[in-house]
C-alpha cells in the first residue's frame, strides 16, 4: 500500500523526491519520510501524517540539511505497528544503510531474533527494520550494495518493493520487486524509482516496467537490470502516453469530484472500438478470444471492494444475455476454500491497480490448478497497463479510466461496468441482447451528462445526512450492488456508516433499524423489479422511515410526507446501473465536505491494496 520513490542523479534531488510523494500520497498518508546520502553521511527526516507534514519539518530545518544527489523516499499506510515516527521510512542501519519498503514481510520475527542475536538494536515496530539491518549485514562481506540486497531478499518471505541507499555506495540506489509494483523511470544523466509512474512524470516520460524476481541497479548515468542471481536481463524502454495534467486536480476543489465529471468522457471512450454491428467485439480482448469465449459455459468473477460490487452487476448481465451460470468471488476468501471449477469456465479478475494483493494471489491460485481440472483462460479487466494482472492474464480488457488519484473508486468502477456489459454481450455471442448492449453504451455520455447536471440537486439533498450516524440503501436486481456501492461511498469518505440490503429483504430483518432518524436511500429505475420496489417503499414510509429515491422520471413515483424523489433522466435498462450509480456517488462527496472530512484521502484507507 505504501508510496516509494528514489533517486540517482547528478543534482540535488531532494525536491523531485518531495514531489513524487505528494504524487505517490494516495498509496497511503499515516507518516513520510526521505533518507539522502551526501559526502559519506546518511541523512534522514521523518515525520507522523501526511506529506505535508514532511515538507514543513524540512523547511524548519536549515535550507541545506537534506542536501545529497542519491536518496529515498517513502509515504506509508501502517500495517507492522502504529503510526508513529519510529515506525515511519526510511529505515536505516548502523547510520550506513536505508530502506524503503512496499509490503510485508511474513518472516520477519524469526529474522528480528537472528539479527538481535548478533548486535542489532530495533528502534521500531515495524517489519521493514529487519530488512534494514540484514542488508547491513550482508554488506559488510559483498562486493557491493546489490550483492547485499540480492542475500537479503533471498531470506525474505512474503511481498516486498524494495529502494535501498548505502553510504558505500554513494551513487548507487539498488531496488527489487516480489508481488509489490515498482518502476524505473529513465532520465538524462539522472534515473528514478517509483511504486508509479504518475510519481515519475514532472522528470520523465521514460519507463521500465519491473517484474518479480527484477533488481535493478540505477546510478545517475547508467542502470542495469539482473535477476535474484545476478544474471544481466532486458527490459524494454517504454514511453508513457499519460500525461502531466491528468494527475492534477485542475480546477475542481478535490480529485473526487473531478474524477466523477471525468465520467462523462471516459465511459465513452472505453468502449470505442470495441463495438460492432453485432454487440461487443471480441478481439479486443485478444485475438484467441473469439474462440475462447465460445467455450466458455460458465465464469467465475473474483475482485475485492468496490471492483466486487461491479463484479455483482455483472452476474445479472451475464446469466440473463449469456444463460451461463456465473459466480462471483471475494478474492480474499476465494483460494482459502476449494472452490469447484466447472467445466469449460472463464476465470475473471477485477482490479484498477492491477496489483491488488488478493486478486493477484487468487490469480495464480487458479492458473496453478492442474492441468483438466482448472479454469479455461484467465480474464483480467484492468485500469493499469504493464501490471502483474495484465502481465499474467491470458486475456486483457482495459478500462481506459485514467489516473483515478482519490482512494474512493468512482471513474474507475463505472469503466469496470463497461467493460462486464461487453463481456456479456461476448459471452451471448451474436444475438439481440448483444446488439442492444452495443447501442445502449453508445447513448452512455449523453445520459451521464444528464445525471450529472443533478448535482445541485444533490448538493442540497445531502444535508439532511450530515448529522445522521447511520443510512440504509436499497436495491434489487442488479440495482442491489449498486446500492451496496453506493453504502461503500459514503462509509469510506463521510464516516457515515451505511449498509445495503436488497429492498425484498427489509421484511427479514432491517426494518427493525428504520425510524426517522435513518436516511433511507433507495434507486428505482424502471425495469422488472419496479413495482417490487415500490412496495418496499411504502413499508418503510410506513414505520415512518424517511426516504429519498433515485427514480426513472417515467417511474411515476412523487415526492411526499416523508419522500423525496429525484428525478432521473430515462436511460436504457442495460446501462441504467451505470447511470445510477454517479448520483451515489455525488451523494456520498457532497455529505463529506458538508461534514469537513478529507475527501481524497480518508482516514484509515489507502488507494493501492498491495498487501493481505
Amino acid at each position: 500500500m505504501c508510496g516509494i520513490v528514489g533517486a540517482s542523479a547528478q543534482r540535488d534531488v531532494s525536491a523531485i523526491l518531495l514531489e513524487g510523494l505528494r504524487r505517490l500520497e494516495y498509496r497511503g498518508y499515516d507518516s513520510a519520510g526521505m533518507a539522502l546520502v551526501n559526502d559519506g553521511t546518511l541523512l534522514r527526516q521523518r515525520a507522523v501524517g501526511k506529506v505535508a507534514a514532511l515538507a514543513d519539518a524540512l523547511s524548519t530545518t536549515p535550507e541545506d540539511s537534506l542536501p545529497g544527489r542519491l536518496g529515498i523516499a517513502h509515504t506509508r499506510w501502517a500495517t507492522h505497528g502504529g503510526v508513529t515516527e519510529a515506525n515511519a521510512h526510511p529505515h536505516a542501519s548502523s547510520e550506513r544503510v536505508a530502506v524503503v519498503h512496499n509490503g510485508i514481510i511474513e518472516n520477519h520475527e524469526a529474522l528480528r531474533d537472528e539479527l538481535v542475536e548478533a548486535g542489532y538494536r530495533f528502534t521500531s515496530e515495524t517489519d521493514t527494520e529487519v530488512v534494514a539491518h540484514l542488508i547491513d549485514f550482508y554488506r559488510r562481506t559483498a562486493a557491493d550494495l546489490a550483492g547485499a540486497v540480492r542475500a537479503t531478499v533471498d531470506r525474505l518471505h512474503g511481498a516486498y518493493a524494495l529502494a535501498v541507499v548505502s553510504v558505500d555506495d554513494p551513487d548507487t540506489l539498488v531496488a527489487t520487486r516480489r508481488g509489490s509494483p515498482l518502476v524505473l523511470g529513465v532520465g538524462i544523466g539522472e534515473h528514478f524509482v517509483a511504486s508509479d509512474l504518475a510519481a515519475l512524470l514532472p522528470v520523465t516520460r521514460r519507463f521500465v516496467y519491473l517484474e518479480d524476481g527484477d533488481i535493478a541497479i540505477v546510478q545517475p548515468k547508467h542502470f542495469a537490470l539482473t535477476d535474484f542471481n545476478g544474471q544481466p536481463i532486458e527490459r524494454p524502454v517504454q514511453e508513457s502516453e499519460l500525461s502531466l495534467e491528468a494527475t492534477e486536480k485542475g480546477g475542481y476543489r478535490h480529485f473526487m469530484l473531478k474524477e466523477i465529471y471525468e465520467q462523462t468522457r471516459v465511459l465513452t471512450e472505453t468502449w470505442q472500438g470495441r463495438l460492432g454491428e453485432d454487440g461487443p467485439l471480441a478481439a479486443a480482448i485478444g485475438p484467441q478470444a473469439e474462440a475462447l469465449l465460445a467455450e466458455a459455459e460458465s465464469v467465475h468473477i473474483v475482485a475485492c471492494g468496490t471492483s466486487y460490487h461491479a463484479g455483482c452487476v455483472a452476474r445479472y448481465w451475464i446469466e440473463s444475455r449469456a444463460k451461463i451460470p456465473c459466480n462471483v468471488e471475494l478474492a480474499s476468501e476465494f483460494r482459502y476454500r476449494s472452490p469447484v471449477v466447472p467445466k469449460n469456465c472463464l476465470f475473471v479478475t477485477l482490479s484498477q491497480s492491477g496489483e491488488t494483493a488478493d486478486t493477484l494471489a487468487a490469480l495464480r491460485y487458479a492458473k496453478a490448478l492442474p492441468s483438466g481440472a482448472g479454469y479455461l483462460a484467465t480474464l483480467a479487466i484492468c485500469n493499469k497497463p504493464e501490471t502483474s494482472l495484465t502481465r499474467e492474464s491470458d486475456l486483457v480488457l482495459m478500462t481506459r479510466a485514467g489516473p483515478e488519484i482519490g482512494v474512493a473508486s468512482t471513474k474507475a468502477f463505472t469503466t469496470q461496468l463497461v467493460c462486464l456489459a461487453m463481456l456479456s454481450g461476448m459471452l451471448a455471442r451474436p444475438n439481440a441482447s448483444a446488439v442492444r448492449v452495443a447501442q445502449a453504451l453508445q447513448s452512455m455520455g449523453s445520459a451521464i451528462e444528464a445525471v450529472l447536471a443533478l448535482d445541485d440537486t444533490i448538493a442540497k439533498l445531502a444535508e439532511a445526512f450530515v448529522d445522521k450516524h447511520h443510512a440504509l440503501f436499497l436495491g434489487r436486481g442488479p440495482m442491489y450492488p449498486i446500492a451496496m456501492e453506493g453504502a461503500l461511498k459514503l462509509k469510506e469518505i463521510s464516516y457515515l456508516h451505511a449498509e445495503a440490503y436488497a429492498a425484498g429483504e427489509l421484511k427479514h430483518g432491517p426494518l427493525a433499524l428504520v425510524d426517522d432518524d435513518m436516511p433511507v436511500v433507495a434507486i428505482a429505475p424502471t425495469d422488472d423489479w419496479l413495482e417490487k420496489v415500490k412496495s418496499n417503499l411504502q413499508e418503510v414510509r410506513a414505520r415512518g422511515g424517511r426516504l429519498f429515491v433515485f427514480a426513472d422520471e417515467k417511474s411515476g413515483l412523487k415526492s411526499g410526507d416523508g419522500l423525496t424523489v429525484i428525478d432521473m433522466p430515462h436511460v436504457a435498462e442495460a446501462i441504467a446501473p451505470i447511470a445510477y450509480t454517479v448520483p451515489l456517488q455525488l451523494l456520498a462527496y457532497h455529505v463529506a465536505v458538508a461534514k469537513g472530512t478529507d475527501v481524497d484521502q480518508p482516514r484509515n484507507l489507502a488507494k493501492s491494496v498491495t498487501v493481505e
